[in-house]
């Protein structure tokens, strides 16, 4: 992902609006990511940094963050260090993936004390360093290095700060050789010649050394121009969604064809970027035990369902068997003991030959009574067959659900889901207190959503917040939506008679929080409250209805957006 030099570079010139701004709030939401509240011209800037190995980034964030109950040591040592610190400085290290904030703060005494906070992005090596420069010393670290780990470069409180080994490439910005002149001359082709920039140049990922590559061909009359263009863009970007076999984020202006979507500022496009990756990300690591358990014991039941199947298919002799034994019944004169087979005459198909095999052991008339019971034995083995394919099936729809659900879901969807899996049996129950009680579960809140005209709309994340969502809370005359025939969430409009365009966007809600959320066009039925029920015995989360009405809509995030207030 084409966080680079470039990139880098084009967001560090959008961060010096913060620059005199003062530290206020500290958190660590996650442990690799740290989020320094700074207040700068008259506004609140919540500035995410983040050391993650797949998603290492520094921008503004307005994407919602809990802050833990506990805070980690090294959110202790941000507060103890920078809270009130003004900022003093946001720079690179030449065009490098590393940024340095300078602070400078007072100490006890009063006395001036200047901190340095590097963050460095770079995939399974990035970190969040506060360094004291007066002494080149390490204060913390969101990542502890040993030198077991790394001996070259230890990065642990109170040892020596050591910057990240040094590229022996040229810095784009201050290449007085103008090295790509020679370079565009010794590889004319255009991908060829992306490659050398990127192994000649620091800071140039693939999908930005073609960009580069493409302009420098496009002012093949005056590359110095094109060159001197694509590095302007990075202090005048144009934050875009690229598309193609993958999608990436970009701060040049790629042509219209391949542009998705562009934002205002470097900031909002990662917010959008990474918001269902990084979240995704996380449920997958919170997750994981409840994804095991669901994957295991769909492929369980999976597989079961296809022997159920082959065993119901090789019930279709059973009439076959049954022929067989009349017509055994019926020419039971010609056939002699110790015969192996006879060939009869099959009077169901036009006096057709079949051959029926025998056992010599058995007398003709035990021979005619062996195919009746195996007849009867199949026949019985049809209802037993569908009654456990049925449930099996039903089994399988069910887990499906909750799979979809974690794929819909947030961090903070985990527990409720964990719960239901512990209802119903497919992890243990949670310990009884020190007085011997079971403690009691606490299902989350519904999200909250409220259409264009102000409507409240609810919407349920799993299936106990969908259970109670329409079964306990919500009036009888309310409207209830839900993706046609798909797993998604239960969705409430607080309203009898809601207007047409809040209908469309509570559907819009339930399309979204569905199987289908990218799909193009998504039925969504919807129908009174009163008019839905649930069947005895029934798996959390699944009801039936009558006398609904579909709606057709696609499902839009920005949409969901406007709408959560």
């Amino acid at each position: 992902m084409p966080f680079d030099g470039l990139f880098t570079h084009a967001m560090v010139h959008e961060l010096q609006k913060l620059v005199s701004g003062r530290v206020g709030r500290i958190s660590q939401p996650f442990p690799n990511e740290v989020i320094i509240t700074i207040r700068a011209q008259r506004h609140n800037f919540p500035l995410l940094l983040s050391a993650h190995p797949n998603y290492a980034r520094i921008q503004i964030s307005d994407m919602p963050y809990k802050n833990p109950p506990v805070p980690t040591n090294f959110t202790m040592a941000l507060r103890k260090y920078l809270e009130g610190a003004k900022l003093t400085k946001v720079e690179q290290l030449e065009n490098d993936r590393v940024v340095y904030l300078s602070f400078e703060t007072r100490n006890e005494l009063g006395d001036r004390l200047p901190l340095i906070l590097s963050i460095e992005i770079m995939g399974r090596y990035s970190n969040v360093i506060l360094i004291d420069p007066s002494r080149n010393l390490i204060i913390d670290t969101i990542k502890h290095i040993g030198p077991d780990q790394n001996r070259f470069r230890t990065l642990l409180p109170n040892a020596t700060y050591n910057r990240p080994p040094k590229q022996e490439r040229l810095d784009p910005f201050k290449d007085d050789t103008a090295y790509y002149l020679n370079l565009i001359k010794d590889y004319p082709n255009q991908e060829v010649l992306a490659g050398q920039l990127s192994k000649t140049y620091q800071g140039i990922a693939k999908e930005h050394a073609l960009y580069l590559a493409e302009q420098l061909h496009a002012y093949a009359k005056d590359p110095e121009f094109g060159w001197q263009n694509v590095l302007h863009q990075t202090t005048n970007p144009t934050p875009s969604l690229i598309g193609g076999k993958r999608t990436f984020f970009t701060c040049f202006a790629y042509s219209a064809e391949r542009t998705k979507k562009t934002f205002s500022t470097l900031s909002e496009l990662l917010d959008i970027f990474y918001r269902d990756k990084a979240t995704s990300d996380r449920v997958q690591q919170q997750g994981s035990q409840l994804i095991h358990v669901i994957k295991n014991n769909l492929q369980k039941n999976r597989k079961k369902l296809k022997k159920l199947k082959k065993e119901l298919s090789s019930t279709g002799k059973a009439d076959h068997y049954r022929v067989k034994g009349e017509l055994l019944t019926t020419y039971l004169f010609q056939i002699k003991r110790g015969m192996t087979s006879i060939e009869l005459p099959n009077y169901y198909e036009e006096d057709k030959l079949v051959k029926i095999s025998l056992s010599n052991q058995l007398s003709p008339s035990q021979n005619a009574q062996k195919y009746f019971k195996k007849y009867q034995k199949l026949k019985n083995a049809v209802s037993f067959l569908k009654q456990q394919i049925d449930l099996t099936q039903s089994e399988i729809n069910y887990l499906e659900e909750l799979q979809t659900q974690i794929e819909l879901a947030e961090p903070q969807d985990l527990p409720d889901i964990k719960i239901e899996l512990q209802q119903q049996g497919y992890l243990k129950a949670q310990k009884r207190t020190k007085h011997g009680k079971v403690r009691k579960d606490k299902i989350s809140q519904p999200a909250t959503y409220f259409s264009s005209d102000n409507t409240k709309i609810a919407v349920g994340k799993n299936n106990l917040q969908n259970d109670r969502l329409t079964l306990k809370t919500a009036h009888k005359n309310y409207i209830w939506l839900h993706a046609k025939n798909i797993p998604g969430s239960h969705v409430i409009i607080y309203s009898n008679d809601p207007s047409q365009q809040t209908l469309l966007e509570a559907a819009n809600l339930a399309a979204y929080f569905s199987k289908s959320r990218t799909s193009a066009t998504v039925p969504v039925d919807y129908v009174q409250v009163k008019k839905i029920r649930k069947p005895n015995g029934a798996r959390p989360g699944f009801v039936i209805y009558e006398g609904q009405k579909t709606l057709f809509v696609t499902p839009q995030r920005q949409l969901v957006d406007s709408l959560k207030k």
